[in-house]
């Protein structure tokens, strides 16, 4: 069956959406391009008339979810008034783009991007320019240098947490629909990025707190 015609920008968008999905689940090797174009419902050379290749596709899918993330995360930390709030308002951005769009953080940082030095460098930028925004926002008579440091250990603290947290997700999903029916003392955290940030943020808090010159 044809695919419905969309003005390109809508087109683009929801080609993008598929490949993103298809790259997350196989990896970019195992994908060819003719698998997302029958997974969008068009044709190989619809695909093709808006991304010129499979690389070239992909990289414009990192700077893209890159782009969602770093945005979420800069609205949160403006709109809050303190330092603290920072923080938490920081993670809980994060955690939710992980929540409500799973498979654009596997694509940075679950689908073997890393193993090719073009994606790794692109990946590398999202992580950089994330803790570049939370470097602003450490409080702390330390030069340039270790507030760079502490930054990408935060950052690093969110991607490992966000691992865990999907994976006792899953986790929980699966028991559920095993017909499992024991109550889970985790629920909130499981189901709550709030929650989450809230837990992550006392700790990276507590720490940023006891900062001080070597």
């Amino acid at each position: 069956m044809a695919a419905s015609r969309l003005p390109a920008p809508e087109r683009r968008r929801q080609l993008a959406e598929v490949a993103i999905e298809t790259f997350a689940r196989k990896g970019y090797d195992p994908t060819s391009m003719e698998e997302i174009a029958e997974a969008a419902g068009v044709t190989k050379p619809v695909l093709y008339q808006h991304f010129r290749s499979k690389r070239a596709l992909y990289l414009e899918l990192l700077d893209y979810v890159g782009g969602q993330l770093l945005e979420a995360i800069g609205s949160a930390t403006a709109a809050a008034d303190s330092p603290r709030r920072q923080v938490e308002a920081g993670f809980a951005a994060y955690f939710r783009f992980v929540a409500e769009h799973p498979w654009s953080f596997r694509l940075l940082f679950g689908s073997g991007a890393q193993r090719d030095p073009e994606f790794d460098a692109e990946v590398r930028r999202v992580e950089s320019t994330i803790a570049e925004a939370v470097a602003a926002m450490i409080e702390a008579d330390i030069d340039p240098a270790h507030r760079r440091l502490l930054a990408h250990a935060v950052v690093g603290l969110a991607e490992a947490t966000s691992r865990y947290w999907m994976a006792e997700r899953s986790r929980a999903e699966k028991s559920r629909a095993n017909g499992s029916k024991a109550p889970d003392p985790e629920r909130a955290f499981l189901a709550d990025p709030g929650h989450l940030a809230r837990r992550i943020a006392d700790l990276a808090w507590a720490g940023l707190r006891a900062i001080h010159r070597d």
